[in-house]
Parts: C-alpha cells; sequence; structure tokens
C-alpha cells in the first residue's frame, strides 16, 4: 500500500483546499473535527508552548522553595516549643508596621513559625510572612508570601509568569485562552487518533507508536499515541486552571454558588455569620491557590488592644487540638472586633485535611465546626483537582507527573507544527503545510450538527474566550473561503502577449 491511501484511512490527508460537497455521513464530522483540530493546534499552541514550560518550572519550584530558602524555612531542634503568643510577640516586636491576619505554627520538629502581616504597600493576595524560631523566639527573617499554600517569592514570581507573563489582567488573557482551547484541541485529538479506519492491529497501533515508518507519517503515530495517553491529564489540567480564569472563573463561581457547591466556611460573627474580608479559604474562584485573587487568607485580622478580652492565638491553636485539628494550621485572626479566631488545616498534600473550627475571642470555646467531610462533592473534587494542578497533593511524585505531562505536551505540539511542515507542496518553493479540506460541516448529519451547534454557543458563553476566538476562526475563515472561490471563478492569468 503506498503512502498517501495509508494516511488518507487515518484521516490525516486531504486535498488542498477545496469546498467539501457531498452526501452527510459520519466521515463529514471526522473532517469537521479534523479542520478544527489543525488550526487549533496551529494557532493556540504557542500559548499552550508557554503555559506547559511555565507551569513545569513552577511544577520543580515547589520542591526547590524548601532548598532555597531552607535557612528561613528550618532551625536546629530545640527541647521546648515556646508558645505561639510568645513568637508573635517576638515578631510584632522586630516587625511592628502591618496587622497580623494568621500564624502557621512548625508542622514537623525544626520548622519555623510564620506570622504573617498585612501591609498596606503589598499586593492582592501577598502578606509578609515574619519566620521566628520555635524554640527560642529569634526572629529568623521576613519573605513576602502569596496565596492559601504561602509560596515564597521564587515560586510566586514563576507562578505569576505561568498565570499572566507579568502583565497583569491583560496577561491573564493568554493563560485562559490556552485552558480554554486545551480541552478542545486534546478531545478533538482523541477522536480523530481512536476513529482511524483501520483494522489489522488496530488497538496496538492506537496506544504505542507503530515501528518502521518514515516521514510524516513516523512523526504522526508519536503524535497520535503521546497526545492519548496524555489527554485525560491535559484536560483535568485546563479544568482547573480556569478554574483561577478572569472571564471563566467567574462563571464557575457563579455556577457553584447557584448549585450550593461553594466550599463550607464557619461563622466567626455572634449572629451566625462571617466578618467582613473573613471568606475563609476558598471565597472566590481565585482562592483555590497561588493563582487566586485573593489568597484566602481571611481578612486583615484586628488584634488585641484596650480593653478588649482576647485569648491569644495560642489557647485558639489548644481549642481546636481538642477538636481534632492537626497541624499544619492556621490561626486566622478575628476579621474585626468580637469575631472569632478561625483555626483552619492547611494540610494539602494526601490524605489532605481541611477541617476548621471558630474559637471565641473571648472565652475560647468553639463556636463554630466545618468538616472536610461535610464539603460538597463539587467542593472536595475541586480541592483535590486544584492541589494537583500545583503539584501539592501527592508530593514529589506529583511534581514529578506534571513534568512530565506538560514536557510531553511541548512534544507532542513540535511534532505537530512538523507535521504540517511535512504536509507542504514540495515542489513549491515557498510551500506552506496544507490545511484540511473547507466545507465539512456540510456534510456532518443534521442530528449531530444541530445539537452540536447548539452545545457549542453553550460552552462558548460559559468560557467567553473560547466563544470569541472561535467567532474569529469561522469570520476569518469564511473571507479566505470567499477569497479562494473569487480566484477560482476569475480563472488563471491571461497569458502576456
Amino acid at each position: 500500500m503506498s503512502a498517501t491511501p495509508h494516511l488518507r484511512e487515518a484521516g490525516e490527508e486531504s486535498p488542498p483546499e477545496r469546498t467539501g460537497t457531498g452526501r452527510r455521513s459520519r466521515s463529514g464530522f471526522r473532517a469537521l473535527v479534523l479542520r478544527l483540530h489543525f488550526y487549533a493546534g496551529l494557532l493556540i499552541a504557542p500559548f499552550l508552548v508557554i503555559a506547559a514550560l511555565t507551569g513545569m518550572l513552577y511544577a520543580a519550584a515547589v520542591p526547590a522553595e524548601r532548598i532555597i530558602y531552607s535557612d528561613h524555612l528550618r532551625v536546629p531542634v530545640g527541647e521546648q516549643v515556646l508558645s505561639v503568643d510568645e513568637q508573635v510577640a517576638a515578631a510584632r516586636e522586630e516587625y511592628p508596621d502591618g496587622t497580623i491576619s494568621g500564624v502557621r505554627p512548625g508542622a514537623e520538629p525544626g520548622d519555623t513559625t510564620r506570622v504573617l502581616l498585612t501591609l498596606p504597600d503589598l499586593g492582592p493576595s501577598h502578606r509578609l510572612g515574619v519566620f521566628v524560631d520555635p524554640y527560642t523566639a529569634d526572629v529568623i527573617g521576613a519573605l513576602e508570601v502569596y496565596g492559601s499554600s504561602g509560596a515564597l517569592p521564587a515560586r510566586w514570581w514563576i507562578d505569576e509568569m505561568h498565570r499572566g507573563l507579568h502583565l497583569g489582567d491583560f496577561g491573564r488573557l493568554y493563560s485562559e485562552l490556552a485552558a480554554s482551547w486545551l480541552v478542545v484541541v486534546a478531545a478533538g485529538g482523541v477522536v480523530l487518533w481512536v476513529g482511524r479506519r483501520r483494522e489489522a492491529n488496530r488497538l496496538r497501533r492506537t496506544l504505542v507508536p507503530e515501528r518502521g515508518l518514515r516521514g510524516r507519517r513516523a512523526t504522526l503515530t508519536w503524535h497520535g499515541v503521546i497526545g492519548l495517553w496524555i489527554s485525560v491529564g491535559l484536560m483535568a489540567l485546563a479544568a482547573t486552571g480556569l478554574t483561577w480564569s478572569q472571564y471563566a472563573g467567574a462563571n464557575v463561581t457563579d455556577l457553584r454558588a447557584s448549585l450550593s457547591w461553594q466550599t463550607p466556611t464557619v461563622a466567626t460573627t455572634p449572629d451566625g455569620g462571617t466578618a467582613p474580608g473573613d471568606h475563609g479559604d476558598h471565597a472566590d474562584h481565585g482562592d483555590h491557590g497561588d493563582h487566586g485573587d485573593h489568597g484566602g487568607h481571611g481578612g486583615h485580622g484586628v488584634e488585641a488592644g484596650g480593653d478588649a478580652p482576647d485569648i491569644g492565638p495560642e489557647l485558639a491553636r489548644q481549642a481546636a487540638e481538642g477538636m481534632g485539628l492537626r497541624a499544619p494550621v492556621e490561626i486566622v485572626y478575628p476579621a474585626e472586633p468580637g469575631a472569632a479566631y478561625v483555626v483552619k488545616e492547611i494540610k494539602q498534600n494526601w490524605p489532605i485535611r481541611h477541617d476548621a473550627v471558630a474559637v471565641d475571642s473571648a472565652s475560647a470555646v468553639v463556636t463554630d465546626t466545618v468538616r472536610f467531610d461535610d464539603w460538597p462533592l463539587a467542593a472536595k473534587l475541586a480541592r483535590v483537582g486544584v492541589d494537583g494542578h500545583m503539584g501539592l497533593l501527592f508530593g514529589l511524585p506529583n511534581q514529578l507527573a506534571l513534568i512530565a505531562l506538560t514536557g510531553a505536551l511541548v512534544a507532542v505540539v513540535v511534532m505537530g507544527y512538523r507535521m504540517w511542515w511535512q504536509r507542504r507542496p514540495t515542489r513549491e518553493p515557498r510551500g506552506w503545510g496544507r490545511p484540511p479540506a473547507r466545507g465539512a460541516w456540510r456534510r456532518v448529519p443534521l442530528a449531530v450538527l444541530l445539537p452540536g451547534a447548539a452545545l457549542t454557543v453553550l460552552i462558548g458563553w460559559f468560557v467567553p474566550l473560547l466563544g470569541i476566538s472561535l467567532l474569529a476562526f469561522l469570520a476569518v475563515d469564511a473571507l479566505l473561503g470567499l477569497r479562494a472561490r473569487r480566484r477560482r471563478a476569475a480563472g488563471p492569468p491571461a497569458a502576456a502577449e
């Protein structure tokens, strides 16, 4: 069998630009998916590569952080741990400015305590972390920290690069565009690769690259197999990444609120509500982790002063321990006078723990409790998915898996461009790769086309950047088709006399 028929059976080869006409069949749907996969991959791939490379750096930064900042994070193990109150007092004496919003006592022997200060000159979700030796109350130093996972400068710098290229809200459009299209590209690739017309050794050829191939066919088999194996991971990354995005993320938040899928928080005020600014750990779509807008640190905090009774963070921690909470925890200061302390577990690696209690700031009585077991299923899945996206869920294996996944995505993109180049007309000095034939939608069965169009409109509304960019693509494609038809109608240019 020659190479050309073989590739056409695989659904990867088509004639030069030609309006697809003919009877409606399943092959029309396949041709439509092929054209969408081709153009989406061609145009969105640069954004995917940037997101993949910066995501790879972020995954590597999680374990590297423990090494880079070891002089702030670790101290020699002493004989006795001092009270949290004494450690906070030492931090306050060294850094009198700002408002204490929370404290994270060391989770393991030798870990420093992190006293978190809110300062007006720091950006959203950023706080000053003062590191205190829990055995001597000596202040080791201070670093700017970010987000609910407490990312230190090197990691949050990479995070901002991954999230928005350090270009503010405008830069965030790139990552939302990449995440929006990644699901479409990955799902389309799976449909094309699994649905090939090959009978002999079909399962093996789908799961394992074929040997002995050359040229574009060799590139295709590796592109398809690797893309298939990583497709589920890519879709999971895209789905969780969209929860941090500006526009789709806002829609996710509204959907969760309408379905009561929000993460529950403890009541911190006497009337059973939450104090202004005391949003807990997941108040908004940005509060799932380092990429968030608010970081989930529970407001600015109110320190004890004057005649106001205040038990202090040590008694709040002890009250939480009495309710079964275990380190690592964050003790969040009251967001307003009379509000309660919030003590919450912040163990993001498996098995995760996110129980939380409210402790009355005057009596040390636990006034409210929220257990992770009682969270809505959607909130649990969001928490697990986000922690996995950040490389925190399973520790080093999670980080290595993310590095492998993002590296494989870059390889698949490179192979996609290589196939486009290998497809170019070799007899033309400046020939480019041929796109799949235009007009495939006319051959899609109506029973598939109409519901598919309705679903596309719905998804485009829910994920706005996907919908807007798809409309732009269709408009450009229609203009190119119009130009091609006019050129064909004009015929070849007349020969010069």
